[in-house]
């Protein structure tokens, strides 16, 4: 009985009534509709309910469904319409229980993409193609490869891929329209991960129960829905019931979206209030430290040579990735970027995209020409070893232009005009960069190339793979030399006898160091390992017994704390660098999930928990 396909147990229960193949079918798929009933219902009793009607739908429909039907895509649209039915009759109920969630939701973390999409994910499915759906429930919902799914539509992977693709980028717009702002890699990830729950084990049996008796065993209530459902059912011929079903769930999302808006409204009304204060005290405070200048003119320091780009193949290499990706180009071809250009047009971010992933430098000089007020292009452009010393200081002024309140913009100039021997102009940047955020673009950039890569053909998780580690990391050397020049530039102050001013150098380099330690969505293990760097030669530079902050630590307490941090990081980083040439394509899309979500440390602890389970 195991060894049919769907198809062939329909058959036998529909000409043989084997219950045998019905609790077959049901233990195959239950997980998945139960799933969808308890998206909708948000109660795990009333999800049952929805369950047993949908299979008690399947019974009655069982002898007059076309052959060839997929019926894991009938299912979920089954129960898709079978929970709406119920919505509609307990609207009110409804109402309560997601407006309950949805707030639960707003108290969690905001990083968390499942929450987010949960309350969506059924309302955008609805706004897919059959075809499209069926797609989407095979890959993610099923977990079937892209062969099979391809199989069951009746195409080859090629073209389950692209399928599976635009299904997700109608999702991703879908949910953006709705403020879930993400990518189709990330949105794939969560749904596998999070999308089918298991049902109570209890459940089966009495679905198995309620359906073969074709409902006759069923509560009233339980009737009164499966009618509906087979009311709904009838109206879905051709369009209309798309519409319908679209209507409805936009109808709820709207009237969950006026509550939950209402709600955070007061809250909103406080945060903006506090966060005033606070940009008031940031601005007080940074004004306080850019006014708390070196003595200048500033010594002279030597400022060592630094090669400002980590080679893609060495990073493969070092990450244990050259194994799995041996075999595969990860340049584009120019006819694959002039098709990923094509589709999502040539802005500022697809041309930075198709540069970094074919390493054709006229992409790069065509964004800079239509794009000379955009940060990333400004960011990418402060690297470009064609450009004339002029060149690079008008690109570097362009980015602290195009992005005021990033400090990467400070610093980067500061370590120009270092590595020129203006250090007056040096420390003044260090000094402007005082209470601002530090941004790399880190995610941003995986993102778009991560969409080049999947134009270009290959798999998700391929895409995903490349996109975080074939991404050029330049800035880090430049941060790492320009935390060294600021301690030496100190030393050199301590030389002249000025020691206020070499505290001062110093605190600027230890604030370089803490913004690149500090662990941030999207920030990478070896950013991490540069901050700490930095603080320690920073505080070697110090009197180790001297006091640190205000929780009666010393100087070498802290360097004893950077030490096993440093020391932490690099073990997580070699045991998930062991791991991954086991790890399988969902596990890679939630890997880059997770490290877009938390940063590398994060995911590369998430993965050795994983593993460590097995």
């Amino acid at each position: 009985m195991q060894e049919l396909d769907d198809n062939g147990l329909l058959r036998e229960y529909a000409e043989r009534a084997s219950e045998a193949a019905f609790a077959a079918l049901v233990a195959r798929h239950i997980n998945k509709v139960y799933s969808v009933a308890l998206r909708h219902s948000r109660n795990p009793s009333q999800a049952e309910e929805i369950t047993q009607a949908v299979f008690v739908i399947l019974a009655k429909k069982a002898g007059h469904l076309r052959r060839g039907v997929i019926l894991s895509g009938w299912l979920y649209e089954t129960a898709r319409l079978t929970a709406i039915t119920f919505l509609r009759s307990e609207i009110r109920r409804a109402h309560r229980e997601q407006e309950a969630h949805m707030q639960r939701l707003l108290n969690e973390n905001e990083s968390d993409l499942w929450h987010q999409i949960a309350p969506l994910l059924d309302a955008g499915m609805a706004g897919l193609n059959e075809k499209d759906r069926h797609a989407v429930v095979l890959r993610f919902f099923d977990g079937k490869s892209m062969s099979e799914v391809g199989a069951a539509l009746g195409a080859n992977e090629d073209a389950a891929k692209k399928r599976v693709g635009r299904a997700l980028e109608k999702l991703r717009s879908f949910f953006t329209k709705r403020g879930v702002s993400s990518t189709t890699a990330m949105i794939a990830g969560a749904i596998s991960a999070h999308s089918v729950e298991a049902a109570p084990v209890t459940l089966a049996n009495s679905v198995i129960t309620v359906a073969t008796a074709k409902g006759a065993a069923a509560s009233g209530s339980a009737l009164t829905l499966i009618k509906g459902a087979l009311k709904i059912m009838a109206w879905t011929k051709a369009k209309t019931a798309v519409v319908g079903a679209a209507l409805i769930g936009a109808t709820v999302y709207s009237v969950i979206q006026h509550h939950a808006q209402s709600k955070l409204r007061e809250q909103n009304d406080s945060l903006q209030r506090q966060i005033a204060q606070m940009r008031i005290e940031n601005q007080q405070l940074s004004a306080k430290e850019r006014a708390e200048l070196p003595q200048l003119p500033a010594p002279q320091i030597q400022v060592a040579a630094v090669e400002t780009n980590l080679l893609p193949e060495e990073t493969i290499e070092s990450t244990n990735l050259y194994a799995r990706l041996k075999d595969k180009t990860p340049k584009l071809t120019p006819e694959q970027v002039e098709a990923f250009l094509k589709t999502n047009g040539r802005t500022a971010g697809s041309l930075l995209a198709a540069f970094r992933t074919s390493g054709d430098t006229a992409l790069l000089k065509e964004a800079m020409e239509k794009f000379p007020n955009d940060p990333q292009v400004a960011f990418e452009a402060a690297f470009d070893k064609d450009l004339s010393p002029a060149e690079q200081r008008q690109w570097l002024d362009a980015f602290k232009k195009s992005a005021p309140n990033n400090a990467m913009a400070n610093y980067l100039s500061a370590f120009n005009y270092f590595n020129s021997g203006q250090m007056d102009e040096g420390i003044q940047e260090l000094s402007a960069a005082s209470g601002k955020s530090l941004d790399d673009y880190t995610i941003s950039r995986m993102q778009n190339d991560e969409e080049a890569y999947l134009a270009a053909g290959y798999s998700m998780a391929d895409a995903t793979d490349l996109a975080l580690w074939q991404i050029m990391l330049p800035q880090v050397s430049q941060l790492e030399h320009l935390g060294n020049n600021t301690v030496d530039l100190a030393k050199a102050y301590n030389q002249i006898g000025d020691t206020t001013s070499a505290q001062i150098a110093l605190r600027m380099a230890e604030d370089l160091g803490q913004q690149c330690a500090n662990p941030s969505p999207g920030k990478t293990e070896i950013s991490q390992l540069v901050g700490i760097a930095i603080e320690l030669k920073t505080l070697q530079a110090m009197d180790p017994n001297s006091s640190y902050g205000n929780n009666g630590q010393t100087v070498q307490d802290r360097l004893n704390e950077l030490a096993q941090q440093r020391s932490t990081i690099k073990e997580l980083s070699r045991q998930a660098s062991n791991l991954f040439p086991a790890m399988s394509d969902q596990d890679w899309i939630i890997y880059k999930e997770r490290f877009t979500a938390f940063g590398g440390v994060a995911a590369d602890q998430w993965l050795i928990n994983k593993y460590a389970q097995q």
